[in-house]
């Protein structure tokens, strides 16, 4: 599997597109029934190929992500080749005065304490396939971001 499996939650949501890929696939109602009772490991491996194009179409269409921390806000702009990252982040790790955990934090630290903010910016090309390097990143607690955010802090650091 490249990516995971999706939840039973996330399949309930999806049952239509999962009918729809084991059609594709030749696997009928009586046979996806037959599979999962007498050979569910190989039921398990068409549900974690269907997760992964589900997840691999997803990932295509992510073009921000980012990250927040008690201490640091970095926000990622996906490109085709090149990934942006604008960060901020305290000046001071022992005061509490600046958080970057919610929108009103971010923005009462860029306008009441700027001075304890320090921006940065970083530019890399992806190491691996564009969409598992995102893979990744969500894992690591990423979430997804607007382009809108991108440019405020864009303004923000230039």
């Amino acid at each position: 599997m490249k990516y995971r499996m999706l939840t039973t939650e996330e399949l309930t949501h999806l049952e239509e597109e999962l009918k729809q890929f084991l059609i594709i696939n030749h696997v009928y109602k009586e046979e996806w029934e037959r599979m999962n009772r007498d050979t569910p490991a190989l039921a398990n491996d068409l549900v974690g190929l269907f997760s992964d194009q589900v997840l691999q179409r997803v990932y295509e269409n992510i073009s921000y992500l980012e990250h927040r921390s008690k201490d640091a806000c970095l926000v990622f702009k996906l490109g085709k080749d090149l990934i942006e990252m604008i960060g901020l982040q305290k000046k001071d790790t022992d005061t509490d005065v600046v958080t970057f955990e919610t929108p009103e934090s971010i923005h009462e630290a860029l306008t009441i304490h700027p001075k304890k903010v320090g921006f940065f910016k970083h530019t890399k090309a992806y190491t691996k396939q564009r969409e598992e390097e995102i893979h990744q990143m969500i894992e690591q607690g990423c979430v997804k971001s607007s382009e809108e955010f991108w440019k405020l802090l864009l303004e923000v650091v230039d």
